[in-house]
């Protein structure tokens, strides 16, 4: 596990109650998550999940993970979870907007202490989020006792890869406002000593080309919408430019992945 001790909470909520917010939209849309839909298409067959089913997701963001699941997957209803002010208005406000806010509920909240009722879940989802989540043994300690035993905690999230050094974490994670990176086996492992059987945890290999492709839509169709979402301060989008290059060369090292798990909480 690579971590910053610095990197806290406040930190998280200024970049998407913000312009780095409305940036990481404009070039991944909407799921703002390596991989958007097919992603999130993958993870749900994956894991099984479908009509009849109940479903928490922590870190929600703008809430479009809960929407794809309730209108491509079937999913009765989803409850929300986030601490972000902003993310929590914005979610609200487009599920009542598409109208779907029958179905889904969103609660600004802590994720490690949701304060949801034990086991009323049918499964916990996440999507690239739970980086920014700093006690990550909390975090899936919750997850474990929001879903019922028999039920299924599905996520993806970025992980720690082979060969990544002190420093070059130590910049990565400043820049993406990460408080820790773990790798896919300390994940596998929280599950376990959690009482899930894990039934996935491995790397999608889908980072590099997505970070390839974010970086050639800023380049090359998308500089001035960038420009806007940071006050069109051109030093403030270089500097964020750099990084993720710096980012990408990472990627394409293996040293930072996207990671898919999915466990089963035992009866």
């Amino acid at each position: 596990m690579k971590e910053r001790s610095d990197v806290t909470l406040r930190d998280v909520q200024a970049v998407y109650g913000g312009g780095e917010g409305a940036l990481w939209e404009l070039v991944m849309g909407e799921q703002i998550h390596i991989g958007g839909f097919a992603s999130s298409m993958a993870l749900a067959e994956k894991a099984g999940i479908g009509g009849g089913m109940r479903g928490v997701d922590l870190c929600c963001c703008n809430g479009a993970g809960m929407r794809f699941l309730v209108r491509y997957r079937g999913v009765d209803a989803m409850c929300g979870v986030d601490a972000t002010p902003k993310a929590v208005v914005d979610c609200r406000a487009r599920c009542e907007a598409q109208g779907l806010s029958a179905r889904i509920r969103t609660v600004e909240a802590d994720v490690c202490v949701t304060g949801l009722p034990d086991a009323e879940f049918d499964f916990v989802w996440g999507e690239d989020a739970w980086c920014y989540v700093a006690d990550k043994s909390a975090l899936i300690a919750e997850a474990a006792r929001l879903v019922r035993p028999g039920g299924l905690v599905a996520f993806t999230d970025w992980v720690e890869g082979p060969g990544l050094s002190d420093a070059e974490a130590d910049r990565f994670l400043r820049f993406m406002k990460f408080p820790s990176l773990l790798t896919i086996g300390e994940y596998d492992d929280l599950l376990r000593r959690n009482g899930c059987d894990v039934r996935c945890a491995e790397d999608t290999r889908q980072f590099a080309r997505h970070i390839d492709l974010y970086l050639d839509m800023l380049a090359l169709q998308l500089t001035g919408d960038a420009l806007r979402c940071v006050g069109f301060d051109q030093n403030l989008l270089g500097a964020l430019g750099a990084e993720m290059t710096f980012a990408q060369g990472l990627a394409h090292a293996g040293k930072i992945a996207q990671g898919r798990f999915v466990a089963r909480r035992r009866a």
